[in-house]
């Protein structure tokens, strides 16, 4: 693991001195993730393309800052995790948006394909994800992060929090509520039908 955060840090090296193909690097190395995340947040495809692009281009902006407080070959550099900042800024964008008055959305990602063999039991899934991207939605926006975050990316917790900016404790409460809430929205879908 060592290797990889190292060589994050020396990519954010290279992107302070403006080296373009070290932002194409973690570009393909991270765009499929950020993008699904930025997606399944806000529910529109080019949507989350702007998302992950600003967080690109944030992190380009900073990569400076982020060259400067984790120098490669140290251990300061050895604790840079690109993947993770990112992770956190799409989540922070996205909530941006959807705060701006956007919704979310749990349809399935674009290019992901059709997996269902039978029609009757796709209807009776689609049916049945409905309602639970429903009572998704009618969750605050930072219990829907944490859900997306944990159940649809299966992000660890320590991750997830990672990507929200917070302690792993604060992270596994919010979680811990947002199921709470998710459980008993259930209980009442079931008690309506």
């Amino acid at each position: 693991m060592a290797a990889p955060m190292a060589d994050d840090a020396a990519l954010a090296a290279r992107m302070a001195a403006r080296d373009a193909d070290a932002l194409r690097e973690v570009i393909a190395r991270h765009a499929a993730i950020l993008n699904r995340i930025a997606y399944r947040m806000v529910g529109n495809a080019h949507e989350a393309e702007d998302i992950v692009q600003e967080a690109c281009l944030r992190l380009w902006d900073h990569s400076a800052r982020l060259a400067q407080r984790h120098p490669a070959g140290t251990s300061a550099g050895a604790a840079l995790r690109l993947s993770g900042w990112l992770k956190r800024v799409v989540t922070n964008i996205a909530i941006d948006r959807l705060r701006a008055g956007r919704r979310i959305s749990d349809e399935e990602v674009p290019e992901r394909a059709d997996e269902a063999p039978l029609a009757d039991s796709r209807i009776e899934a689609e049916q049945r994800d409905a309602g639970t991207r429903a009572l998704v939605m009618a969750l605050p926006e930072r219990q829907r992060a944490a859900i997306v975050l944990t159940y649809y990316e299966e992000l660890s917790n320590a991750e997830a929090a990672e990507a929200m900016d917070m302690n792993i404790k604060a992270f596994e409460s919010l979680l811990h509520r947002a199921r709470a809430s998710l459980r008993q929205a259930f209980a009442a879908q079931g008690d309506a039908l």
